[in-house]
């Protein structure tokens, strides 16, 4: 159990967040469950980890937006008296899929602003504390796209990229104040998102997966547990991927 350090999830209402939250929460972290566009969803789940005797709090704000960040770090600090020993950047949007020539510069953006915007500006914005501290653990919620990279999706397939490449940079930045950065790399994990895609889709995809199934919400946040807990200090740099030995 981690004693009450502050972890904050972004995009945590549902999906993923959802379960990296419930999961922090069992671990002893006093979550804080960031949402931007569900806050009854973020709610319903506070109550379900406060339920199963876990600390949380649900905080809406746009991550990708500074002032929006000041609050909710404040917002944190008045509510807990703390500062975030975890950050899990997990937050993200509409993943359009299409030839590259009917893609916007705009739709490049709105990755870049997901997966390196909302992140950068959350670990600035983290890491004098975390500095001070001498202690931190980032984990960012990246996908399998950035090794099996497929066509008509190259915003998030780049996005994604980048933020493999941030991991490994800031691994190496912040070790000497014993902050450490990893990833976790997710396959294709169904979740209220996908409520409607074909199940042919779906059983062509497992057909591809050596271990002939789509992993669990719950699979991805036992990864990002094991990130997060004190006792993995010494564990920087580095990605697990959760697909089932899809990609290497």
């Amino acid at each position: 159990m981690d004693n009450g350090r502050i972890a904050l999830v972004t995009g945590a209402s549902r999906g993923l967040g959802a379960a990296i939250a419930s999961r922090l929460g069992k671990d002893g972290f006093r979550v804080a469950v960031n949402c931007f566009q569900s806050p009854d969803r973020a709610k319903k789940l506070v109550a379900d980890i406060q339920a199963s005797g876990g600390t949380a709090r649900a905080i809406q704000a746009d991550i990708t937006d500074s002032t929006a960040i000041g609050r909710l770090l404040a917002d944190i600090n008045q509510a807990w008296d703390g500062t975030v020993d975890v950050l899990v950047n997990n937050a993200t949007g509409p993943q359009p899929e299409r030839p590259l020539e009917e893609y916007s510069w705009q739709d490049f953006e709105d990755q870049i602003n997901f997966f390196i915007k909302s992140p950068v500006l959350l670990v600035q914005a983290l890491l004098p504390a975390m500095k001070k501290a001498r202690h931190g653990r980032i984990i960012n919620i990246v996908s399998e796209v950035a090794d099996n990279c497929r066509p008509d999706f190259s915003p998030y397939i780049a996005a994604k990229c980048a933020q493999l490449g941030l991991t490994r940079s800031w691994a190496l930045e912040f070790a000497p104040w014993n902050i450490t950065v990893n990833a976790v790399s997710p396959g294709w994990v169904p979740t209220d998102r996908h409520a409607g895609v074909d199940r042919k889709v779906l059983a062509a995809y497992q057909a591809e997966v050596p271990l002939k199934r789509q992993g669990t919400p719950e699979e991805v946040a036992s990864a990002v547990s094991f990130f997060a807990a004190a006792e993995n200090g010494f564990v920087s740099g580095q990605r697990v991927s959760v697909n089932g030995a899809h990609t290497f």
